[in-house]
């Protein structure tokens, strides 16, 4: 089942001085969180934009939203994703589309955070927990989302220069700002270093597999590649995974190609989708 999502986006007045509240203690990102951030920046390398910085301020925001959502629930009703409860350090609102409340939302990163500027939140989530790899295939298969992170289209003023992630288990957020945040960049928690992750990740080789179908065992597998590759797909194969073995009509070394491909295929695969490996 695919994650709800809600795109929304909101200004924050922007203050002379700095604002009086402080990162937590101690704060990081998670190793999770660090991915996400990676592979937001990877794609938007893959379309020629340059890389945000990663912003304590935001994640800040990002993940107490996503906690808020986890533990407290206030997108329940007629209440959207963007709404936050009455259990924290927050302006309480219940948003929808049809009563939305936009000053409670222009002051979260203000009421949370020392950055003052504007703020722009992409917010999803996933039924059975946060997965990257179904991320990328959402993202690759959503428009209005690539439109965000590429500042295209109705984003297409904007420039972002910072972002921030959050994660709590079925919640992903993810913050966008035009200014830099002042607060130093967070670390990866258990030691890790920011800069060593994200070293990691763009030395090691990804492909984007275009992929059609998953199976339980080789056997079937195998035959439905023999399908395909009759069916004039000389480039399909097969990805062996640790519960499941899953069968791709082609490798691409960009998402914008993947992407591409995935758009011309005939009606007979539009169940396509694809996966960051």
């Amino acid at each position: 089942m695919k994650p709800l999502l809600l795109f929304l986006f909101f200004s924050f007045s922007l203050q002379l001085s700095f604002a009086q509240n402080k990162i937590p203690s101690g704060f990081c990102v998670t190793q999770n969180e660090m991915e996400l951030f990676n592979t937001i920046n990877s794609i938007r390398h893959d379309y020629g934009k340059k890389p945000v910085k990663l912003s304590a301020s935001l994640s800040v925001v990002a993940r107490t939203h996503c906690t808020d959502l986890q533990q407290n629930h206030p997108d329940t009703s007629i209440c959207n994703l963007s709404s936050w409860s009455d259990k924290g350090k927050w302006t309480p609102c219940c948003f929808n589309s049809y009563v939305p409340k936009p000053l409670c939302m222009k002051k979260k990163p203000k009421e949370l955070t020392p950055y003052p500027y504007y703020g722009y939140e992409l917010v999803a989530y996933f039924q059975d927990g946060y997965n990257l790899d179904s991320l990328v295939n959402l993202w690759a298969d959503t428009k209005e989302v690539l439109d965000m992170i590429l500042t295209r289209g109705i984003w297409k003023e904007k420039k972002w220069v910072v972002g921030g992630v959050g994660i709590d288990s079925n919640y992903v957020a993810v913050w966008f700002g035009q200014k830099p945040d002042r607060v130093k960049q967070p670390h990866v928690c258990k030691g890790q270093k920011a800069e060593e992750n994200h070293k990691e990740t763009v030395t090691q080789k990804h492909y984007f597999y275009l992929i059609i179908a998953s199976f339980n065992n080789v056997t079937d597998a195998k035959e439905a590649l023999r399908r395909t590759k009759k069916n004039g797909f000389k480039n399909a194969g097969i990805l062996k995974g640790e519960k499941n073995v899953r069968v791709y009509l082609d490798k691409y070394e960009g998402l914008k190609e993947a992407s591409h491909a995935k758009s011309t295929l005939s009606p007979t695969y539009r169940d396509a989708w694809i996966l960051k490996k």
